[in-house]
């Protein structure tokens, strides 16, 4: 049975940082695409960065994905924080090798963490 529990979500000041933790078990973490998607209110859901199987991280602006294969672990940095960066923050797991932007492409989400960017 597939799992991606989130943590690290929080009350961060702007300008600050946080580190997400997405823990996957169920299957061949190494094997598959994964990706950060998020959520804010009224919303529509949108895609963070991703990163690729075979890879050890991804950088999309202030935010850098990276992976312990050996530990099923998939990471979220986020520097710099703003406002706007408020939202619950979900990782999901590709169907392939690769990511995309695209929701389709993902078979599995966790159960999302909130981050809340306030001063």
């Amino acid at each position: 049975q597939v799992e991606l529990v989130e943590s690290g979500g929080g009350l961060v000041q702007p300008g600050g940082s946080l580190r997400l933790s997405c823990a996957a078990s169920g299957f061949t973490f190494g094997n598959y695409g994964m990706g950060w998607f998020r959520q804010a209110p009224g919303k529509e859901r949108e895609l963070v960065v991703g990163i690729s199987s075979t890879a050890r991280a991804s950088v999309k602006g202030r935010f850098t994905t990276s992976r312990d294969n050996a530990k099923n672990t998939l990471y979220l940095q986020m520097n710099n924080l703003q406002l706007e960066d408020t939202a619950v923050y979900y990782c999901a797991k590709s169907r392939v090798l690769g990511w995309s932007p695209r929701f389709d492409a993902y078979d599995y989400w966790g159960q999302g963490t909130q981050v809340t960017v306030s001063s």
